[in-house]
């Protein structure tokens, strides 16, 4: 049984505004949510310490890792990132703080497209989807300048240091990457102009949901940049597609969750893919996840590395694509898989 449909400004008023014991009709998915949970502790695990030492040995491990987590995972959890726990903690109740302002106060940050510095909003593209996702979200462009909301006080400079450190995170690791496909360590960063490269803030809000078996948070998609770094507030939801099954991921105490995106599919002509995962909810407790995505720049064109192309054996398996189209494209429609990635394969005859 389901509610009639329900028109709200977020789910959060949604659920606070009665005493909801059904869904409405417009929030109801009909896909399966179960997973197996004991696959989750085979989630690779990079120590990020060995990946920056100067040790040529301990920096060979962490290469050797890499690679690993990239080619048959596309998710790895990151250990020893020197991003303080006190810090991570301080982000996630300063976006806790930031849900709970009056709805009037969030919806001074609204935005209207896809590209808006600050975007506040509900499920993910409501003018495009027939049912809505059990989710509230704030996205801010946070590289190569700082946007963020000037309330609650204090969680701009909060958010700011943690964008810094995650981007220095996500900077080394693809030059780690950059190494495990075989080329110089800063031949990504140059080619991709990931010194002015776009670095985006987004805050996800899943209140808990009285039938968590007929709603989703996020249905299952690809992320649109390089890569995507995650922490969460310790509860249960992201689900990541690993040969053919859902599993149910449990990240480390202060990790961050690494996803492989589009673009790194791209750039490395299909070596590494971009994993496909997707937000479930539960009746029991609010979940809070922070993701920064890490992208070029937006006039960049993205094809595949040229050193790794033989016209023979390694043709290009996609075209170019300047990432400004590429984030405008995949924001704009619904979430279905890698359907905008599949847009630029190129086909064989």
């Amino acid at each position: 049984m389901t509610s009639p449909v329900v028109e709200v400004a977020s789910v959060k008023r949604l659920v606070e505004s009665s005493d909801v014991h059904f869904i409405p009709s417009n929030y109801v998915h009909s896909t399966t949510i179960n997973a197996d949970d004991h696959s989750s502790n085979s989630i690779p695990v990079l120590d990020f310490s060995l990946l920056i030492s100067n040790d040529p040995h301990q920096r060979a491990i962490a290469i050797h890792h890499l690679t690993q987590a990239c080619q048959d995972w596309g998710l790895f959890m990151v250990v020893n990132h020197g991003i303080p726990e006190s810090l991570m903690k301080a982000v996630i109740d300063g976006t806790c703080e930031f849900f709970n302002l009056p709805e009037e106060d969030k919806q001074e940050f609204a935005g209207k497209h896809v590209l808006d510095p600050i975007r506040c909003g509900t499920s993910f593209n409501t003018s495009k989807e027939n049912a809505f996702f059990w989710r509230d979200y704030l996205k801010v462009l946070v590289h190569p300048r700082f946007h963020f909301p000037y309330k609650p006080q204090g969680y701009s400079d909060i958010v700011w240091e943690y964008c810094e450190r995650s981007r220095q995170v996500a900077r080394k690791l693809l030059g780690g990457i950059s190494e495990s496909l075989g080329l110089e360590e800063s031949f990504l960063d140059k080619a991709l102009d990931l010194e002015l490269g776009l670095q985006t803030f987004v805050a996800n809000y899943y209140p808990r949901c009285p039938q968590p078996q007929l709603a989703m948070g996020l249905p299952a998609h690809s992320d649109q940049g390089l890569l995507t770094i995650l922490i969460n507030n310790q509860v249960e939801g992201l689900q990541l597609q690993h040969q053919g099954k859902w599993i149910q991921v449990n990240a480390l105490p202060n990790s961050l969750l690494v996803n492989t995106a589009d673009l790194l599919e791209i750039f490395s002509n299909g070596k590494y893919k971009s994993n496909v995962h997707r937000a479930v909810v539960n009746n029991k407790m609010t979940r809070i996840s922070i993701v920064t995505f890490h992208g070029p720049s937006l006039e960049t064109i993205v094809s595949p590395a040229s050193p790794l192309l033989d016209s023979d054996n390694s043709p290009a398996a996609y075209g170019p694509v300047k990432y400004r189209d590429y984030l405008e494209f995949h924001q704009s429609n619904q979430l279905d898989g890698k359907s905008c990635l599949e847009r630029i394969k190129i086909r064989k005859n």
